[in-house]
C-alpha cells in the first residue's frame, strides 16, 4: 500500500502541475503558519478562523498545516498524493465556506462583495489531477518508490 502511496511515473506534466500549485499554495500556508508574506501567523490566523469564522480548532490547524506543509509536499514531490488530497480538500472547504456566496467569477473589476470560485476549480483540478497520479518526474515520492521495488 505504502508502494502505490508514492508510486509515480516519470512524466513531465506532473512535474508542472505539483510545482504550480506547490508555488501557489505555499505562500498562503506560510502566511497562516508563519505570518510570511504580510500573513497574521499562526496566532491571529487561529483566532480569525476560530473566533471570526467559528471553524473548530482542530480544523482551523488542519487547514494551516495541509496549506503549509501540503506545499512543501508538492514542491518537492514528497507524499505528493496526500499533499494534493490535502490541499484539495482544503481549497474545496474554502471555496463551500467563504466564495461559493459571491458566483463563479473572481472580483477582477472590483465591482463585486467578494471573490468568486473559479481560482478554487483551478487548483482543486490539479489537486485531483496529482492525487491520481503522484509526483511526476524529479519527485522524492519515486525515489521511495524504488526503494520498495
Amino acid at each position: 500500500m505504502l508502494r502505490a502511496l508514492f508510486a509515480s511515473d516519470g512524466t513531465v506534466s506532473p512535474l508542472i502541475l505539483r510545482l504550480a500549485l506547490g508555488a501557489m499554495i505555499f505562500p498562503h500556508g506560510a502566511q497562516k503558519l508563519l505570518g510570511w508574506f504580510g500573513g497574521y501567523g499562526y496566532a491571529g490566523t487561529m483566532q480569525h478562523f476560530t473566533e471570526n469564522m467559528n471553524i473548530p480548532y482542530i480544523f482551523a490547524l488542519a487547514a494551516v498545516l495541509a496549506e503549509f506543509f501540503g506545499g512543501v509536499g508538492l514542491i518537492l514531490g514528497l507524499a505528493t498524493r496526500l499533499s494534493a488530497a490535502l490541499v484539495g480538500f482544503t481549497l474545496a472547504v474554502g471555496a463551500a465556506m467563504s466564495h461559493l456566496q459571491h458566483g463563479f467569477f473572481m472580483n477582477w473589476s472590483g465591482q463585486q462583495a467578494g471573490e468568486g470560485f473559479e481560482f478554487h476549480l483551478l487548483a482543486v483540478a490539479m489537486a485531483a489531477a496529482l492525487a491520481i497520479t503522484g509526483s511526476g518526474r524529479w519527485g522524492l515520492d519515486r525515489l521511495i518508490a524504488e526503494q520498495w521495488r
